[in-house]
């Protein structure tokens, strides 16, 4: 199988992924300063609680164009931060969306019930009858409580993906809404023609970003490449690899590490979108991704037909060797997490050491094809297998593998548990988290 090798970064270079983020916190902090700016050039309102919360709502909404540009999935950012981080930023950032609209909605209500006899509570019913916008507000305030309540980890965990994805879509009905509640009653808004383009042009890059990276791309990209399943391998009774063929595939900007969400249109799976990294180095002729069947959907993927259409969003992730930072590797894969393991193997330059966690040898998925690519690059190989108590990659049995730990990029995939584990032994051996590269696969609506 022919690879195009990406050489290891020089430990001198300027790591991509503070580049990306630095350069996200500054564009967040200069829009912060110009809303600041454009808010007191309008001049404040004679009560304190209406300023707070006019303040409050500016805030709220650039928050909501500064989520939007969390989840677009562009591809820059992708690659340097990866989905998972840009993810939990995008929770965080939700978060900060329902409490500062909150704040906006109580100081305004609290503010302009102040010196009458109706009470805030009448004042947001009179509001939303005699205002425009108002009522459309009250609606996208409304709407992003329902988000937020079920973003939390409670019902996250027991919603399944698609239903809480539905619930997520709704949050684009909420911006639409808050912006049309902008337009109409913002005297930041309309201060100034200075502050009706910027506010504009936000809107509009924020959303334009959305529209290219969730719709543009992915449409495009998937009439270039015409994706179709070429053959499908059983590896193990639980475990299943798809190959795919396209065209222009050596055009495709994959990278070994990476992952798509992949959705096979057929008449029961077509709207069903399932994230599994690339289980082999792209080519330039075929796909390759690895599962282990597990649930209704992946168990699915051993039903599938030669020639189905495949419909891919991506590729997504950070986990690649554009961050590397030494000239020598240590992979760790945890069970069918070696996949986007045994992909980095083939592509990575350098002196690498792989450790294969696993509870049997019979669940070393795709072990005969990593034992050969190890012996073709030189690397080392060992497979560590047992129950997980005793933990056998704790500190003293992992500096015993590979003593110069420290002097390695460290690559981790694996099991939640598992990796949270491998994280707190790398912590204690004293590797540097700059040399620590993992990315766990989280989903944002």
């Amino acid at each position: 199988m022919t690879t195009v090798q990406s050489p290891p970064a020089p430990p001198t270079a300027i790591r991509p992924r503070v580049v990306a983020r630095t350069g996200l916190y500054a564009v967040l902090a200069a829009n912060v300063a110009v809303v600041t700016f454009f808010f007191t050039q309008a001049g404040f309102a004679s009560n304190a609680l209406i300023v707070i919360g006019r303040l409050a709502g500016l805030y709220g909404a650039l928050f909501m164009a500064f989520q939007l540009l969390l989840v677009a999935r562009l591809p820059w950012l992708d690659r340097r931060i990866g989905m998972d981080r840009l993810t939990n930023w995008h929770r965080w950032t939700g978060f900060g969306i329902l409490w500062t609209l909150l704040t906006h909605v109580v100081f305004i209500s609290f503010g302009y019930a102040d010196g009458t006899d109706v009470g805030p509570i009448g004042e947001i019913v009179d509001l939303a009858q005699t205002t425009e916008g108002v009522l459309r507000a009250i609606v996208a305030l409304g709407i992003i409580i329902v988000v937020g309540a079920v973003s939390g980890r409670y019902a996250r965990r027991r919603l399944a993906y698609e239903t809480w994805h539905f619930i997520h879509l709704y949050t684009y009905v909420a911006v639409v809404l808050a912006f049309t509640h902008q337009v109409a009653v913002g005297t930041t808004f309309t201060a100034s023609s200075a502050a009706t383009t910027y506010w504009y042009a936000l809107w509009s890059v924020a959303l334009g970003a959305v529209f290219l990276g969730r719709l543009v791309l992915p449409l495009w990209r998937n009439l270039r490449h015409q994706l179709r399943v070429s053959a499908v391998v059983h590896e193990a009774d639980n475990v299943v690899s798809i190959y795919m063929t396209g065209r222009d595939l050596d055009r495709m900007p994959a990278q070994a590490g990476q992952f798509f969400l992949w959705r096979f249109l057929t008449r029961d799976r077509w709207w069903q979108a399932n994230p599994f990294s690339l289980s082999a180095a792209p080519d330039g002729r075929t796909l390759r991704l690895t599962a282990k069947t597990a649930g209704d959907g992946t168990a699915a993927l051993r039903h599938v037909k030669v020639g189905t259409r495949v419909f891919a969003e991506g590729p997504y992730g950070a986990f690649t060797t554009l961050h590397r930072t030494k000239p020598q590797a240590l992979l760790i894969a945890g069970g069918v997490g070696v996949t986007p393991i045994r992909a980095l193997l083939e592509d990575l330059e350098g002196h690498a050491v792989v450790i294969y966690r696993v509870a049997t040898e019979r669940d070393a998925v795709l072990y005969d094809e990593l034992r050969a690519l190890a012996l073709s690059k030189g690397a080392e190989l060992h497979l560590v297998t047992g129950p997980p108590v005793p933990d056998k990659l704790a500190p003293r049995e992992l500096s015993r593998l590979v003593p110069d730990i420290g002097d390695r990029d460290v690559f981790l995939c694996g099991p939640p548990p598992m990796m949270n584990a491998v994280l707190r032994t790398l912590g204690d051996l004293g590797v540097p988290k700059p040399q620590i590269h993992f990315e766990r696969f989280s989903l944002a609506g």
